[in-house]
């Protein structure tokens, strides 16, 4: 089965000269750049995104704690009011009840004893205002109070007495009414049988007085609290707010029990309790400002907020320092790589050239002898003494041309040999430049190689597309990269073979292959070939820099190197460069 291992390529900058530092460490600092915002994007996405989902999750979840411990709070306040109210009520009820049971109670009261009543009563509470005493057809047969019209008047068809009768409760507390005085009040009646007779004692008291005692019992800033019937209708209330009898702006949601609600009034919102009284079906509302009622929830998130900013602000202070320190040690690292690679690339080429001096020297021998043995046949031509007599002979300067147009193309090969030469040891600038792959392969392989792989019995096959368009590179770095694979596929060939370099286009992109029938690799080399200093050659023949630096160039104009190989099959290197490459 065929190994493959591929190098695929990398974000890189281009490999700068030691002429062009300047330019390279521009384009790094831009590199880097750009690598940090990506890396603060990445990490304020990474860290900031889960951080303020869980904030605005914690603070909504925060909120609806405290509005709901806000609202249980003034719901507790009202139903604590109420029960101190019913409690008031009762003490009431008990007060008058307790009429009946006095010494001096008899059927027929005299003045006297009606206003001893009434005083026993404002002595237990300043609410009291007068007191009646009643028949069971609702005459009122005596009365002590501020209203002595009342004295002898019938209550008959009163809504309180009409119930009282009826019911089976002995006593019954009034709604809000105003009654034979016109004026608001409300009654407490009780109920009392005595010789089989019904007789009822009644009692009014003051809505103001009542209020009064609201006020006191009221707990909370910015409360106010009112009561209502079941009509909707005040019944206490304080005077900003309304007065008794008015309709209420606030019905109440439920019947009984208590609750809560957001009510809007005046362009202001008003948090609202409420609890029905138990005693009298009156329901109790006290209303707060949401300002004041949700003032601890405000204070608590004004905290929150500022304590999520101070720990985002810490988070991204940390990750904006640490991400500097990190690259610029980075790009310190950078700067140092990329001046060691280029100067292994400046030392692999002069090694390159070291290797190739003793072949270089034979081939440039050979165009030498050749003009040395042509300029000794033009002398001899000239040479009476070995049988020259050149200015004799009609056809001597066409003979001369001949000889001299040998020693030309002696001097043309030479020339050649040595510009390669030259190419290969100078240490040139990058340049972007169109240029053919066709036709880098032939400058290669033209000349000195091509007679060294016919010499060692290796044909070089050209399979070049010749429709492949022009690439954006660095003529000279590429010319090295097919140079060191070329020169590695002869080698990989140990007596005789076959070098094969096929050009093509895919996928938007040129490729270059160079295959050999050698002896191929194992599957552990693959995966070292590109180390700088490895190198499967003997002591002396490699440095084990060549495949590596062809990687750094072809990675550095975008491309990637592709390897494919068998043992005792051979390999192929696939260099994949962009049709369109741009510098970064």
């Amino acid at each position: 089965m065929k190994q493959t291992q591929t190098i695929k390529g990398r974000e890189t900058v281009s490999i700068a000269g030691a002429g062009i530092r300047e330019s390279q460490s521009e384009e790094t600092k831009i590199y880097f750049r750009r690598l940090k915002k990506r890396l603060l994007l990445s990490m304020a996405a990474a860290f900031f995104v889960p951080l303020v989902i869980l904030s605005v999750y914690f603070h909504v979840q925060f909120n609806l704690t405290l509005k709901n411990s806000s609202k249980l709070q003034l719901v507790s306040l009202a139903e604590s009011l109420t029960n101190t109210i019913d409690l008031f009520l009762q003490e009431r009820v008990v007060n008058i009840f307790n009429l009946f049971h006095g010494s001096q109670f008899n059927l027929n009261p005299s003045q006297l004893q009606m206003n001893g009543y009434l005083q026993n009563l404002i002595e237990t509470s300043s609410a009291f205002i007068d007191v009646g005493f009643l028949d069971k057809n609702g005459n009122q047969i005596g009365y002590a109070g501020p209203f002595p019209f009342l004295q002898g008047q019938n209550y008959s068809n009163e809504i309180w007495f009409t119930a009282l009768r009826n019911q089976s409760e002995n006593y019954y507390v009034s709604d809000i009414y105003m009654g034979f005085r016109n004026k608001p009040h409300f009654t407490i009646a009780v109920k009392q049988r005595v010789d089989n007779e019904m007789y009822v004692m009644r009692a009014t008291l003051d809505p103001d007085k009542f209020y009064l005692f609201l006020r006191t019992i009221g707990r909370g800033k910015g409360v106010d609290a009112a009561l209502t019937n079941e009509k909707g209708e005040y019944q206490v209330v304080d005077p900003g707010q309304g007065a008794p009898l008015e309709q209420s702006h606030f019905i109440p949601p439920v019947s009984s029990g208590s609750g809560v609600t957001e009510l809007q009034s005046n362009d202001h919102t008003k948090l609202v309790a409420c609890a029905w009284l138990r005693e009298v079906p009156w329901v109790l509302s006290i209303r707060q400002p949401l300002n004041i009622a949700y003032a601890g929830m405000y204070k608590a998130r004004r905290i929150i907020i500022i304590a999520t900013i101070m720990v985002i602000v810490g988070i991204f202070s940390f990750i904006l320092f640490s991400t500097r320190r990190l690259l610029n040690r980075a790009e310190a690292n950078e700067e140092a790589r990329k001046n060691l690679k280029s100067q292994l690339f400046h030392a692999a080429k002069l090694v390159g050239v070291g290797e190739l001096a003793a072949g270089i020297a034979h081939e440039i021998n050979n165009p030498l002898a050749i003009i040395s043995s042509q300029c000794g046949v033009i002398r001899d031509m000239f040479d009476p003494e070995v049988g020259g007599d050149a200015h004799m002979k009609p056809d001597t300067p066409g003979n001369i041309v001949r000889e001299l147009g040998i020693v030309d193309e002696a001097v043309n090969r030479a020339r050649d040999i040595t510009r390669k030469l030259l190419k290969s040891a100078r240490k040139s600038k990058p340049r972007l430049l169109k240029c053919n792959v066709n036709q880098i392969l032939d400058e290669v392989v033209d000349g000195l190689m091509e007679k060294e792989f016919q010499v060692e019995n290796i044909d070089l096959v050209r399979e070049y597309d010749p429709n492949c368009p022009d690439i954006i590179s660095d003529p000279d770095q590429i010319y090295q990269v097919f140079q060191n694979l070329i020169n590695n596929a002869g080698d990989a060939i140990e007596s005789s073979g076959k070098v094969t370099l096929t050009t093509r286009v895919t996928d938007g992109k040129v490729q270059v292959i160079v295959s050999d029938t050698g002896k191929g690799m194992p599957y552990e080399v693959m995966g070292k070939i590109f180390h700088p200093f490895f190198t499967t050659k003997e002591v002396g023949k490699g440095t084990g820099l060549g495949l590596g630096i062809s990687l750094s160039i072809v990675e550095a104009m975008g491309g990637t190197i592709d390897v494919q190989s068998m043992p005792e099959a051979g390999s192929s290197f696939i260099v994949s460069l962009p049709i369109n490459y741009k510098e970064v």
